[in-house]
């Protein structure tokens, strides 16, 4: 069964791989350049990893990126409580784009309360942000907030992309708390949706995991793991990985910024999603590491706990493509994971163009 899962991504890239060829050729002519003018550009909730990555590129290319958040400690960064209207909101009035970033992180135990503080964090600091939208005197003219790929169904048979996927919460034999992470992904979405901004394009991410060679992130605890020996499939690891590599991920943004046919819903994903046993063995390939230790279901409980995170993310089949994306002319640098993890590799240790 898993062979066959394999030999249905290798025919899905097939299926993509003229359109990539096309479009990288493009991109590689005509970098995207957000407007090709300097630009305010506010971003709340941006001390994560992908605050920074976005950060750092931005203000590379000569942008004015303002962090909103509850701890400011560098210059343009800006107090806010993410639930309430506060003199914050003077930064969104006249501001280009507005990148919603902020919610609590998901990697934690998946307790009721951590799932609710995940549920508030999401909703209250869309719903605000969206009351500065409306109000602003000069409103930006695109709004992008942060969404994510679990509000699809847990699946293995089709990839899920923004027109044909199918919503989770309903799966069978799953556990039910499954469901509250797709409501909560829902809640995000409808927050923003809800919220009148007429002169303000509305732009839902659905982001994969965001892979950077940056500490803290997705990719570096996946190096620890493989580095412990631990690197081996999960449950079988017929599960799908979708994912997308960091700078890929910001030239998204930028494309989304600038193409003002784009809202709603959009998939940010390579377009190849890969079974977790293949996506962990391409990755220790990348590292020279040959041997990675399988773990059974209860094994990844045990060691999820130690982490204090929670096995969804590990467990959970997220085979995402970014149909709106592709359809739109996007090219990915890096569409398939073996070329992106072998760069990634290379950037963590200082090869040549390791920085953003």
């Amino acid at each position: 069964m898993l062979d066959a899962i394999e030999a249905c991504g290798t025919e899905l890239l097939s299926r993509y791989e003229p359109l990539l060829n096309v479009f990288s050729q493009r991109a590689r002519l005509v970098p995207f350049a957000l407007g090709g003018s300097r630009m305010k550009i506010v971003i709340p909730g941006g001390t994560g990893q992908v605050g920074t990555i976005l950060r750092r590129a931005l203000a590379a290319a000569g942008h004015d990126v303002v962090i909103l958040t509850r701890r400011p400690v560098r210059d343009r960064d800006v107090h806010w409580d993410a639930e309430t209207l506060g003199p914050w909101a003077k930064e969104i009035d006249g501001s280009d784009v507005v990148i919603n970033l902020a919610g609590r992180s998901v990697n934690c135990r998946y307790t009721p309360d951590n799932l609710r503080a995940m549920m508030d964090s999401r909703v209250h600091s869309a719903r605000v942000v969206g009351e500065a939208v409306a109000a602003a005197v000069r409103p930006p003219r695109v709004w992008l907030q942060m969404s994510t790929a679990t509000v699809y169904a847990h699946r293995f048979d089709a990839p899920n992309d923004e027109v044909t996927g199918v919503l989770g919460g309903t799966e069978p034999g799953v556990p039910g708390y499954w469901a509250y992470s797709v409501e909560i992904a829902k809640a995000w979405e409808r927050a923003q949706e809800q919220t009148e901004t007429p002169h303000t394009r509305k732009v839902s991410m659905r982001a994969a995991m965001v892979m950077s060679p940056d500490r803290g992130g997705v990719f570096d605890v996946l190096l620890r793991l493989v580095h412990l020996g631990l690197g081996g499939p999960v449950a079988g690891g017929g599960q799908y990985v979708s994912w997308i590599y960091d700078r890929d991920f910001v030239r998204a943004v930028e494309f989304l910024t600038d193409r003002d046919d784009l809202a709603g819903p959009v998939n940010l994903a390579a377009p190849v999603p890969v079974p977790q046993r293949t996506f962990m063995r391409v990755l220790r390939a990348a590292l020279g590491v040959p041997v990675g230790l399988p773990a059974t279901k209860w094994m990844a409980e045990l060691g999820a706990f130690a982490l204090r995170s929670d096995t969804e993310l590990l467990l959970k089949s997220r085979r995402v493509v970014p149909g709106r994306l592709l359809e739109a002319g996007f090219a990915f640098d890096f569409p398939q994971w073996p070329e992106a993890a072998d760069d990634l590799v290379r950037r963590l240790r200082g090869g040549p163009g390791s920085t953003m």
